[in-house]
């Protein structure tokens, strides 16, 4: 295929019987080999073999002048290259052979290297309370899984998902390059797309957070009007929260299509501690204001007018590349330029308003802490279960009555507490859908629910027996275990955050509620110390008699102030272990 006439859009072919988008482009030729396999495909216990596949993937390649990389996404796995024809040729020839045999003795190393690259990451939180801990909620949580793989799991992953029929590839160029053959292992057909899961019983809902700012993210139909709806929030974000309220210094939108017929929108406010109450105020009133059809022309045309340029201008073809490489993988044919312009100069405010409403509805918003959000029509997420399991109790030991206490069941684990209301609740596991259980030397377990609840059995500080202990370990299959190193310390507390990405360190420790009693020891105290500081103070300022000499007006006035004193350390004690 060398036409003479280069034009500005996709073509589709093969190469050794692998689909193939090509571009036509001057410069270096580029390229890229795309997977249908990501984080979403894994299980929290596996956590991290693609990732790992695609390190191991490249290894082999070594240093180089030209440019190479791979990402591992949600739902794909991208290994691309910039160069020169043949060191196009042979990077792509190379990551093929080592999918065939990865370097198994460079294993450990990558491990490693894995581990200290997710050091340097954040993970973000809101695919957790949306997707649960399967899934495509999974890009949540570290790589707990890299550190148990073994060879053969490692060996099989690559060959059942790094397929030839599981693959794309794209090449943006002047002419396909002379002499590419992609030697894959077969593995059968390609793989559907992943299960979207749901760990919200409520939409829209909201959770708190300890950051500052606002984020929220929303399920839409992947279209047009929904990427220029991207642009025109953005737009309004920045203009009521930077330009006119000047609380925010980032006002931002992104938009992620999932390639199953829908996308990701997301937007952000940040916020300095002092602002945030304007700033989620102001962001719900610009949600408010497109959802009830306020939606500026101007604003829409400038959107869409820079969407256009991305379609006409330099390279925009060769940008479209790996993108339609996911919707072709995704069994979704390619769409000509003259199409995508179509669609988008179809747009009208009204489009925008219907994407409004229809991201209303699948919102989740995530606020700083202290801070609610049903006051906006958003329900909490849950962060505890509706119900415990019924089996044998062991409590801490603290608090008498209203001690947190672990339950042990035939069918799973629940973490049962008072509330603040008084009323009883429960973080429960099911062995059925339990995500993964960490497992320390100590003892210690941390069971991970589907839905992201999480359960901490700790021997030590429940007094569970090791007969007990193995029954529970017996119930959970062995796949679903990720043996973890010692810890510093073993925890004597219970945790107190039902949804958490993060292991368990050290000693919280449990709340402390007021009591009336206590309550009433802080008034008393409170007015004797006040009644005698006045006194001392009457006594120095205005007691001295000439009769009398002045160490005794002096040892007096230090008496009185002495027992200001004692009255008023009760008191500061009890207000101290309140606020804790």
């Amino acid at each position: 295929m060398n036409p003479q006439a280069p034009p500005a859009d996709l073509y589709l072919t093969e190469v050794d019987g692998i689909p193939t988008l090509f571009a036509y482009a001057n410069g270096p030729m580029r390229a890229g080999l795309v997977f249908r396999v990501g984080v979403a495909d894994e299980t929290l216990a596996r956590a991290g073999v693609t990732h790992l596949v695609e390190h191991l993937a490249l290894y082999r390649q070594g240093l180089a002048d030209y440019h190479f990389n791979g990402a591992t996404k949600a739902a794909f796995t991208h290994f691309h290259v910039e160069g020169a024809e043949h060191e196009v040729v042979a990077y792509l020839q190379g990551v093929c052979a080592s999918l065939v045999d990865l370097p198994m003795d460079r294993l450990e190393t990558e491990k490693e290297i894995l581990r200290t690259e997710e050091s340097r990451r954040e993970d973000p939180q809101l695919p957790l309370w949306r997707y649960g801990a399967q899934g495509y909620g999974l890009v949540s949580f570290p790589e707990w899984g890299v550190r148990n793989l073994r060879p053969d799991d490692v060996r099989h992953w690559a060959h059942t998902r790094f397929t030839h029929g599981n693959a794309v590839l794209w090449i943006a160029g002047d002419r396909l390059p002379a002499g590419l053959s992609l030697k894959l292992p077969d593995g059968g057909p390609r793989h559907p797309m992943p299960a979207v899961t749901s760990a919200l019983p409520t939409i829209p809902a909201y959770f708190s957070d300890g950051r500052g700012g606002v984020l929220l993210d929303a399920v839409v139909s992947d279209s047009a009007a929904a990427r220029l709806y991207a642009g025109v929030l953005e737009r309004e974000l920045s203009r009521a929260l930077r330009q006119e309220g000047g609380y925010s210094y980032t006002a931002a939108t992104d938009y992620t299509a999932r390639r199953d017929g829908y996308a990701l929108l997301t937007a952000f406010a940040d916020s300095l501690p002092a602002k945030q109450d304007a700033v989620l105020g102001g962001f719900v009133d610009v949600l408010a204001g497109l959802q009830v059809g306020r939606i500026a022309q101007a604003d829409l045309e400038a959107v869409r007018t820079r969407n256009d340029g991305t379609l006409t201008g330099p390279d925009s073809a060769v940008r479209r590349l790996p993108g339609a490489a996911e919707d072709l993988l995704a069994g979704r044919p390619p769409r000509t330029v003259d199409e995508l312009r179509s669609d988008l100069w179809a747009v009208t405010p009204g489009h925008l308003h219907a994407v409004a409403v229809e991201a209303a509805g699948t919102a989740l918003m995530q606020v700083p802490a202290g801070h609610t959000a049903n006051w906006a029509g958003y329900t909490a997420a849950p962060t505890s279960s509706s119900y415990a399991v019924t089996g044998r109790r062991f409590e801490t030991g603290q608090g008498g009555g209203n001690a947190p206490a672990l339950v042990v069941g035939d069918d799973g684990v629940s973490l049962t507490a008072a509330a603040k209301d008084g009323t009883q609740e429960a973080a429960t596991v099911l062995y059925r859908s339990c995500a993964a259980v960490l497992s320390w030397p100590d003892g210690g377990r941390r069971f991970i629910g589907t839905d992201g609840i999480t359960v901490d059995v700790e021997p030590g500080a429940y007094g569970v027996d090791a007969h007990t202990m193995a029954s529970i370990d017996v119930a959970v299959p062995p796949e679903a275990v990720i043996r973890l190193p010692p810890r510093p310390q073993q925890p004597k507390a219970p945790p107190r955050q039902p949804r958490s990405t993060a292991a368990p360190s050290g000693t919280e420790a449990p709340a402390v509620r007021r009591t009336g009693r206590q309550t009433a020891a802080v008034v008393v105290f409170g007015l004797l110390s006040g009644l005698f500081a006045f006194i001392a103070l009457a006594v120095t300022v205005f007691g001295h008699d000439p009769q009398t000499s002045t160490g005794e007006w002096a040892g007096l006035s230090g008496f009185l102030w002495g027992v200001t004193a004692l009255l008023a350390w009760p008191a500061v004690r009890i207000l101290r272990r309140y606020r804790r």
